[in-house]
């Protein structure tokens, strides 16, 4: 399998690469910043130069071309502003949904978060965020790719467990970042969950068999 994670230095991205290099999957993280090279080499997936905000879909377009699957980890961070939560994490996914149509790649993965579905019910703190996750989310059921939406729960360092609770309505809770990185793995694996929105958080489901129950 030939993957392409965008925001490929995040959290996230980092811990799935390493998965998916552990089993013998190709791997071609984005990045925006050439420093963090080295990073993504560590886990075993080639570094791409691509800036999300500043490049074209046409040019995301050559960059995914012949991947099985791309899936979007990337996003602003806690300490960016509404305007760069639009263009990243609203903007950056659009812009590789756009991408994926045009190479012909269909499998999408895409890390949303727990409350998107209602961005109007967060804090005014986490309503741009939310409002962003929310479209993104809306754009990528409306292009007609293989897509699934993964919606962690609040985000920890801690250790995985490799068993978490998903499904349409859960309730908030914690998820390590690993097991999240250990869904995405499990969602590319299950074809079961194409076309599936969910939120995961912490649980006691070994991850394959709470995905196949979606």
């Amino acid at each position: 399998m030939d993957v392409v994670i965008a925001g490929g230095h995040g959290k996230i991205a980092m811990r799935l690469a390493r998965l998916l290099r552990e089993r013998g999957e190709t791997v071609r993280s984005l990045i925006r910043n050439p420093d963090h090279s080295a990073d993504v080499e560590a886990v075993g997936a080639e570094p791409v130069l691509f800036d999300l905000e500043e490049r074209s879909a046409e040019d995301l377009a050559v960059v995914v071309r012949g991947a099985d699957a791309v899936v979007f980890t990337a996003g602003a961070g806690p300490g960016s502003g509404p305007e760069r939560k639009r263009t990243v994490d609203f903007g950056g996914a659009v812009k590789l949904v756009d991408a994926a149509l045009s190479s012909g790649v269909r499998r999408y993965a895409m890390v949303s978060s727990i409350g998107a579905d209602a961005p109007a019910s967060g804090s005014p703190e986490m309503r741009p965020y939310l409002e962003a996750k929310h479209d993104a989310d809306e754009a990528l059921v409306r292009s007609g790719l293989d897509y699934t939406i993964v919606r962690p729960g609040y985000l920890t360092d801690d250790p995985g467990t490799g068993k978490v609770t998903a499904g349409p309505d859960v309730d908030r809770a914690e998820i390590p970042r690993q097991d999240v990185a250990a869904v995405l793995v499990g969602v590319l694996d299950e074809s079961r969950t194409v076309g599936k929105t969910f939120v995961v958080v912490s649980g006691d489901t070994p991850i394959p068999s709470a995905l196949a129950q979606l």
